[in-house]
C-alpha cells in the first residue's frame, strides 16, 4: 500500500512540466486581466461623452488665439482675448439681443459668467461652439472691420455660415438674427493660471 501511495505522490515529468506551464500561463493571464481594470480609473471615451470633466492646459495659448476641446461630444472653444477684443465688448451692447445673458441663465450662462465678458477671467472665454439656431458651428471672425456677410463696423466675433447669425467676442448673439440665444458657457473652473477644468465648476 505504501508503494502505491509513493507512486501517486510522484508526478510523471511530462505532467509536471505541463502543470508548471499551465500555472505560469494562469499567472500571466491574471496580470493581463488586471491591466484593463486599472486603466478604467482613467476617463474613457464613453465617460467623456457622458459628461466627465476635461482638464485643459492653456499655457501655450496666446492673445488672439483659440483652441478647441471636446466635452460631452461638443466642441468647446477657449479664446484668449486681446485688450482690443475686450474693449470691443463695450461697443456691441446696444446691438445685442441679450447683452446681460438674462435669457435661460441657468442653462446657458453660469452665475460666475453673467458679466460683460461672460467669463471668470476677462481675457479667457470658454464657450460651446454650437449655434443656438440649428446646431451649426460658427466660424471665427476675429478681424475687425468690413468683411463679406458682416457689417462695416464689425468688432470681431463669430459668424454662423448656415443662416448668418453673428456673435460678439463674448459669444453674445446680435439682434434680428435666426439664433435665439447666446452661445452656451459650460461649467468650468481654473485649477491654476494655466489649467482649466471643463465640466465642473466647484471642487469636490
Amino acid at each position: 500500500m505504501s508503494d502505491t501511495l509513493a507512486d501517486k505522490s510522484q508526478l510523471d515529468p511530462s505532467k509536471r512540466t505541463w502543470l508548471i506551464a499551465t500555472g505560469c500561463a494562469g499567472t500571466v493571464g491574471g496580470v493581463a486581466a488586471a491591466i484593463p481594470f486599472v486603466s478604467t480609473f482613467q476617463p474613457s471615451e464613453r465617460a467623456k461623452a457622458a459628461g466627465a470633466a476635461v482638464e485643459v492646459d492653456i499655457a501655450a495659448l496666446k492673445p488672439g488665439e483659440k483652441m478647441t476641446v471636446e466635452w460631452r461630444g461638443k466642441p468647446v472653444w477657449i479664446v484668449k482675448r486681446t485688450p482690443e477684443q475686450l474693449e470691443s465688448l463695450k461697443k456691441t451692447s446696444a446691438q445685442l439681443a441679450d447683452p446681460k445673458s438674462e435669457r435661460k441663465p441657468s442653462e446657458l450662462t453660469p452665475e460666475y459668467a453673467r458679466n460683460e465678458w461672460r467669463s471668470i477671467k476677462p481675457e479667457i472665454l470658454v464657450a460651446v461652439g454650437i449655434c443656438s439656431h440649428l446646431g451649426c458651428s460658427p466660424s471665427d471672425k476675429f478681424q475687425m472691420g468690413a468683411q463679406p456677410s458682416l457689417p462695416d463696423d464689425w468688432q470681431g466675433g463669430f459668424l454662423c455660415p448656415c443662416h448668418g447669425s453673428t456673435f460678439d467676442m463674448a459669444g453674445r448673439v446680435f439682434k434680428n438674427k435666426p439664433a435665439p440665444d447666446n452661445l452656451e458657457v459650460p461649467p468650468h473652473m481654473f485649477l491654476s493660471d494655466s489649467k482649466l477644468l471643463i465640466g465642473e465648476d466647484k471642487k469636490a
